[in-house]
């Protein structure tokens, strides 16, 4: 027997548990012998991740597609991993060891700090994978994979050096995005440029020998300690006679020139400019065509340093700041003050630390050389997006790629593969030491040393035939006694040699490994191929990739998507999947964004405890509409936590009326027109949830399966069959006993995908009566019941479902007590209709709360009209409710509900709203006039209904 009451928390850890001692997640379970094969690969988790309520989105989103192919009996696989998450898991572990009072990473080293982490890893790195379990979510755990483990590590090196040797991955000095609380680069797609309120101060800058100054703007005062020209417009004829001239710049007295380029706005302020090269990305362009070699005024840490005056070095840059207009002001040179709204470069992560253009020697890959292949795959639709909106995003930031900074200053990571020893001074690219050290990239350290045994191998034997030695020496004196031109924290030189052979003695030679490791999204962008055992041949490699959808947010488009896109394309020849379905962002009810200032996070584990993971994840999918941001409100989840409960109760009902699967039932073989008819419906619902999977409409799927389980199956199916069960026709009831277990597997299997838990636990329960099961639910076949649909039988109950639902809509909106039993008049009935009545009668009379049936040929006075075919059915409702006060009601609500539809529509009509409102208001203006349309269209019906 069935508990009376279904308690996920009892259940689900003992099923999923059932699930891994099955092997039902391991690819290939339940799949049929030669079949086609369907993977997904996760979108890689940080290892310092906790389940949010995104997470949740999108793995219930896979999790639904991957128990649909394995029940369409598909060769399945969902590979699972995480990401090593960089930046977050160094900080995590280095605020672990002040926590502690362990010494510093710093003072650990890099080998002891990296075996901290790793073990952090070990102990705490699981825990989002876990929490995803709990949701549901069926991966093959038996392949779970991390971005450094040591077959994905194999993998990274091999891209880089693949991309380097093609000339695609370079090292430059370029003006990067810095994160002066981590001292490392950041990428464009990792700052966030805010709207602050700022102030743009007015600077007046002496001409040299003149009278004359030159004013300058700027919201960065701080800067122009390190500025090295004002630039003005070359048709500026304000200006012309002093380009060429110098200034004296205030402070620091510096002598900068004024230079013509067409950078400098002649209508935007004084249409001069001062340009800071090292400080900015727009002066570094300027300066690179005026031949000006930038002055970095910065530390890593974002403080003065040495190449400003004394009285600023050491000093913050916004304590800097202060300083600087306080002596600007005493000097004369701050001319005025704006108040402007400016855009502020934050940490995307944090959004607390402002970001800093920086000057410094980082590694690049050359992105829009990778971008032509990507973007022709879309746009030849190879890959496509869903919703398709999405690829016009993918083309705008595709088209305008800029070379993407792949180096972090970070210990935790990928280190790059890349070492550094002296330039010999006879390398065609010596150019008097200016080229800096030779670079040699390998994937491994042999073969790093085996270059550059070739390198100066060629020098030792020009030396030993008497040529050239002391230009050959010199080349490694000059090498061994200058340093990189790295941040502060990570100088280095190289050891002084007495014999600059003395270490090639042994075949070896004085070489030095970059300490910098790559971008995050780096390894990330090989995992649909990397995962599966690439650059190995593997078996996996060539049965499941390439992979067949990644389901992603909108907002890793360019982090991720697109760079999968390049990668793949690069090093297979082939896109890493067909279809990319972005889903929206989950809002609160209110459809604000979540955030934890705002105090409206849903967690989507204290969901699972309270209401269960299929209700959860059943409220996402239903939820799940494409191209359009979900409001969660917490009464869905109860609302379809009550959904799992019907299903149960069903269930439960089915079992107390002897519902037991029989052996070789045939549903085509069915008689009675009520079990004929759900057969057809759960064959259309069957047809519309599989469609709409297809398509990647998960709303409708789990719609459909909604209204065919609540609304066919339960409210009215098992109504119109209570009296069968407990009816004398013997036949009747076996025929309607068998159809509804019959009926209940299929719902069984129709929710699965979505409501996995509570499914495969009535799977077992019901099982253990009639015929035996021979596999778990997770890897029976999905439903198909095509060619069973009977349309007399069909166009007879609908008539009936027609009649009730119109009778019990006048009711309700006419406000008919509830207890109150009314009568029915059928008016103008042929015979077929007289049939029909008689034929449902008692069913007419139970579901409809109805007194009595008479028929007529005119219609009664203060009654209320349902036309159903060629009869009316009419209600009379004198002495039951006052027509005239209703009547007035209901007209009274409608001009209501319309002057409510006028005013939202002089909202949205006007431009002025719509513009400065945000989104969430937007939206929810256009929802509330949604709703109203269809209460007022409503009322008015039930206004034509009075007679």
């Amino acid at each position: 027997m069935l508990e009376k009451t279904y308690e996920p928390s009892a259940v689900e850890a003992r099923i999923y548990e059932a699930w891994q001692q099955a092997g039902a997640f391991k690819a290939g379970a339940g799949a049929k012998p030669g079949a086609e094969t369907f993977s997904i690969v996760i979108p890689p988790p940080n290892v310092t991740g906790s389940l949010h309520i995104g997470h949740a989105l999108n793995n219930t989103i896979q999790d639904i597609l991957i128990r649909f192919e394995r029940m369409r009996g598909k060769d399945v696989l969902w590979q699972p991993g995480t990401d090593h998450a960089g930046i977050a898991t160094q900080m995590i572990v280095e605020r672990k060891l002040m926590e502690q009072q362990q010494p510093s990473r710093r003072e650990l080293g890099r080998d002891e700090f990296l075996k901290r982490v790793w073990a952090w890893k070990a102990e705490s790195g699981g825990t989002i994978l876990n929490q995803l379990k709990r949701l549901g979510a069926s991966a093959d755990w038996s392949r779970e994979r991390f971005t450094m483990d040591e077959g994905l590590s194999e993998a990274v090196r091999k891209v880089f050096v693949g991309l380097y040797e093609k000339g695609l991955i370079y090292r430059a000095k370029r003006l990067v995005n810095w994160h002066p609380g981590l001292e490392t680069a950041v990428s464009d797609l990792e700052v966030e440029n805010i709207e602050t309120n700022g102030k743009m101060w007015h600077l007046r800058y002496p001409i040299e020998g003149s009278e004359e100054t030159i004013t300058v703007a700027t919201t960065r005062p701080e800067t122009m300690l390190g500025d090295l020209a004002v630039a003005v417009h070359p048709d500026d004829e304000r200006y012309q006679h002093l380009i060429g001239k110098m200034v004296v710049l205030p402070i620091v007295g510096r002598r900068i020139p004024i230079i013509a380029d067409t950078y400098a706005d002649p209508e935007l302020g004084s249409g001069a400019v001062k340009i800071t090269p090292a400080h900015d990305f727009n002066d570094f362009e300027v300066g690179q065509r005026h031949g000006l070699k930038p002055l970095n005024i910065f530390t890593t840490q974002a403080r003065v340093n040495a190449n400003a005056p004394a009285a600023y070095r050491g000093l913050d840059r916004f304590e800097a700041r202060k300083k600087i207009l306080v002596e600007l002001e005493g000097l004369g040179v701050l001319v005025w003050v704006d108040d402007k709204k400016i855009m502020v470069p934050y940490d995307e992560k944090t959004k607390q630390v402002i970001i800093e253009p920086f000057l410094t020697d980082q590694w690049f890959v050359k992105a829009d050389v990778l971008a032509e292949p990507a973007l022709r795959s879309v746009r030849e639709g190879r890959t496509k997006f869903v919703p398709k909106s999405y690829e016009n995003t993918y083309y705008a930031w595709m088209e305008n790629i800029k070379p993407w900074t792949i180096s972090r200053q970070l210990w935790w990571g990928h280190q790059i593969p890349a070492w550094y020893g002296p330039r010999l001074n006879t390398d065609p690219e010596f150019n008097n030491g200016a080229a800096g050290p030779r670079v040699f990239v390998g994937d491994s350290e042999e073969a790093v040393i085996r270059q550059a045994e070739a390198y100066y191998g060629r020098a030792v034997d020009m030396f030993r035939d008497g040529l050239n030695s002391t230009e050959f020496v010199k080349a490694f004196h000059d090498f061994e006694t200058t340093q990189r031109d790295r941040t502060s924290a990570q100088v280095w030189t190289l050891r002084k040699q007495k014999d600059p052979f003395a270490e090639m003695s042994d075949s070896r030679v004085p070489l030095h490994r970059d300490e910098d490791v790559l971008d995050t999204w780096f390894s990330s962008a090989l995992w649909p191929f990397s995962t599966m055992g690439w650059p190995e041949d593997t078996p996996e490699l060539r049965k499941y990739y390439p992979t067949d959808v990644l389901v992603t947010g909108f907002d890793i488009i360019f982090f991720w998507v697109a760079r999968m896109m390049m990668t793949a394309l690069e090093f297979t020849g082939v896109e890493p999947f067909h279809t990319v379905y972005m889903h929206a962002l989950v809002r609160d009810e209110k459809g604000q964004k979540m955030s934890k200032t705002k105090g409206n996070v849903i967690d989507p584990l204290n969901l699972i405890d309270e209401y269960g993971a299929d209700a959860t994840r059943f409220t996402l999918a239903a939820m799940a509409a494409q191209g359009r941001d979900m409001r969660l409100a917490i009464a869905r989840v109860e609302g379809y936590r009550n959904f799992v409960t019907k299903l149960w109760n069903a269930a439960r009902f089915l079992e107390m009326n002897g519902c037991v699967r029989k052996e070789g039932y045939a549903p085509w073989r069915n008689q009675l027109a009520l079990n004929k008819w759900i057969v057809g419906e759960a064959c259309r619902a069957i047809a519309a949830v599989t469609r709409a999977l297809d398509e990647y409409k998960f709303n409708e799927a789990a719609n459909a399966a909604y209204e065919f389980v609540w609304g066919q199956f339960c409210d009215w199916y098992l109504e119109l069959a209570k009296p069968i069960f407990s009816g004398e026709d013997e036949a009747a009831k076996a025929e309607t006993q068998a159809t509804a277990a019959y009926i209940l597997d299929q719902i069984l299997k129709l929710l699965h995908p979505f409501m996995p838990f509570v499914t495969e636990e009535l799977w077992a329960e019901t099982g253990k009566s009639g015929p035996a099961r021979d596999k778990l639910l997770i890897i029976s076949e999905w439903p198909d019941l095509r060619g069973l649909e009977n349309k007399e039988a069909d166009a007879e109950l609908q008539w009936l479902i027609t009649l009730v639902t119109g009778i019990r809509s006048v009711r309700q909106e006419m406000n008919v007590p509830a207890g109150a039993k009314v009568q029915l008049v059928v008016v103008g009935a042929g015979l077929d209709t007289g049939t029909r009545v008689e034929a449902h009668l008692p069913a007419l009379t139970r579901l409809a709360r109805l007194e009595r049936v008479d028929y007529s040929d005119i219609v009664p006075k203060d009654s209320a009209q349902i036309v159903i075919g060629e009869a009316t059915f009419v209600l009379p409702l004198a002495g039951v409710i006052d027509i005239f006060v209703e009547r007035a009601r209901l007209a009274k609500d409608v001009d209501k509900l319309e002057d409510e539809i006028d005013k939202i529509d002089k909202k949205l009509n006007n431009p002025q709203f719509v513009s400065k409102a945000p989104e969430e208001v937007i939206e929810e203006q256009k929802q509330r006039r949604e709703e109203a349309v269809t209460r007022r269209d409503r009322l008015k019906e039930a206004l034509d209904r009075l007679s």
